[in-house]
C-alpha cells in the first residue's frame, strides 16, 4: 500500500521533471491520482511512464500555449497546444463554468490535447458551483463498429455530475465500449482472461484473450453484440467522437493518435491532437438550485430504497462505489500490482528521484 501523499509527491515530481511548471505538475498530479483514489486503476498511476513516453516521443508539449480560438458568449473552442489533457481539460472546464455562470449554459470542444484522465473529474469540477457538469473525450481507436472487424473507435467515455442537498452527488463516469483498454491492460498484469463480451479477434469471432489487441483484435462497444444492444454503445460512442473531434478540429475515428508512443501516428491526419467536449449547466437556469437539489435528494433516496433481488445487497447510485473506495484508500492506502510498481521504480531512476 502507498498513501496518496506519497503517489502525489512521486508524481508531481515526475511532471515537474517533464518540464511542466509547478502549477499544471500539481493539478496534473491531481486528476491521475483521483483515478487510484476513485478506483479507477486503469487511469492513474498505472498510465504515468505512458504520458512519460509520449513526452520523449515530442507528442506532449509540457508548456502549452492554451488558447481560445473561437468563442460566443456560450461556447469555445480551445487549442490546447499539444499539452497534457490532464491540465487542459480541467483548464477548459473552467472556461465552461465561467461562461455558465455569466449566461446559464457554457460548453467547450477541445482539440489537440492528450489523454486528459478519468472523466469524472472534469465532470466533478462544476459540482461546486451549483452547476451540472459534463465531460467527454474521444480516444485511440481500439473499439469496431456494430458488424465491423475495424478498429474505428475509442472507448471514448462520458460523465455526468449532479449536484444535491444532502446525499452525496450523483456522478455517472462510463466507457462506451464494453470495457475500458485499461481494464484489458489490468487483466494482462494478473495475467488473467477477459470475460466474453469485451474483445473480438480480429476475424471478428468473441476472444477471452486479454492480449487479442496485440494481435489485431479490437475491443466491442457497450452492449458486446448487436443482440444485446452494441448498435447503442456504438452511437454513444460515436456522439462523443463528433462533440469532441469533429466539431473542434481534432482527429478523429480511426485518425486519433494512440495512447501508447511507439504505435505510429496515422498520415494525412484531418485534425490535430485527440478532443475533449465539457459542459457545465447552472441549476439556476432551469430552476431554483436548492429546491433541485432537494428533488434531486428525492429522487436518489427512492432509487436507494428500490426493492433489492435476491443476492444482491443494495441498489446502487452512480457515484456509490467511487466514493465508497476514495474513503477507503485516503485512510488504508492506495494497492498497486507489481507491475506498476517496477514501472514507477524505473521512472525514479529515470529520474533521479525517490519513490
Amino acid at each position: 500500500m502507498h498513501s496518496y501523499k506519497q503517489l502525489f509527491n512521486f508524481t508531481q515530481e515526475v511532471f515537474l521533471q517533464m518540464g511542466c511548471p509547478p502549477n499544471d505538475a500539481k493539478l496534473a498530479a491531481e486528476v491521475l491520482l483521483e483515478a487510484d483514489l476513485r478506483g479507477v486503476d486503469s487511469h492513474g498511476v498505472a498510465r504515468l511512464s505512458g504520458y512519460v513516453r509520449l513526452w520523449e516521443a515530442g507528442r506532449i508539449n509540457p508548456k502549452p500555449n492554451m488558447r481560445i480560438v473561437h468563442e460566443t458568449p456560450s461556447t469555445a473552442t480551445v487549442d490546447g497546444d499539444a499539452g497534457l489533457g490532464l491540465v487542459i481539460a480541467p483548464k477548459a472546464m473552467d472556461i465552461a463554468i465561467e461562461k455558465a455562470a455569466k449566461v446559464g449554459t457554457g460548453w467547450v470542444s477541445v482539440k489537440n490535447s492528450n489523454h486528459f484522465g478519468i472523466a469524472g473529474y472534469h465532470a466533478m469540477e462544476a459540482l461546486s458551483s451549483d452547476m451540472i457538469g459534463i465531460a467527454m473525450t474521444n480516444a485511440s481507436p481500439l473499439v469496431a463498429p456494430t458488424f465491423s472487424t475495424d478498429r474505428m473507435l475509442g472507448t471514448n467515455p462520458i460523465a455526468v455530475a449532479v449536484p444535491t442537498q444532502r446525499q452525496p452527488p450523483f456522478v455517472a463516469d462510463f466507457a462506451t465500449a464494453s470495457a475500458a483498454n485499461g481494464k484489458l491492460e489490468i487483466l494482462q498484469r494478473k495475467e488473467k482472461k477477459a470475460p466474453v463480451g469485451w474483445i473480438q479477434t480480429k476475424e471478428g469471432e468473441r476472444s477471452t484473450n486479454a492480449n487479442e489487441l496485440k494481435d489485431g483484435g479490437a475491443l466491442l462497444p457497450l452492449g458486446s453484440d448487436r443482440t444485446h444492444g452494441s448498435h447503442k454503445g456504438y452511437a454513444l460512442a460515436a456522439i462523443v467522437d463528433i462533440f469532441s473531434a469533429v466539431l473542434s478540429g481534432a482527429n478523429y475515428g480511426p485518425w486519433v493518435p494512440p495512447f501508447v508512443s511507439f504505435l505510429p501516428v496515422a498520415d494525412n491526419l484531418p485534425g490535430e491532437g485527440i478532443g475533449h467536449f465539457l459542459g457545465a449547466m447552472r441549476i439556476d437556469a432551469f430552476r431554483p438550485a436548492d429546491e433541485f437539489k432537494e428533488h434531486m435528494d428525492n429522487w436518489i433516496t427512492a432509487f436507494r430504497n428500490a426493492k433489492v433481488k435476491k443476492g444482491e445487497k443494495a441498489v446502487l447510485i452512480p457515484g456509490d462505489p467511487e466514493r465508497e473506495m476514495t474513503e477507503k484508500r485516503l485512510k488504508k492506502g492506495i494497492p498497486l500490482l507489481p507491475p506498476v510498481e517496477r514501472d514507477l521504480e524505473q521512472l525514479a531512476k529515470r529520474f533521479s528521484i525517490q519513490f
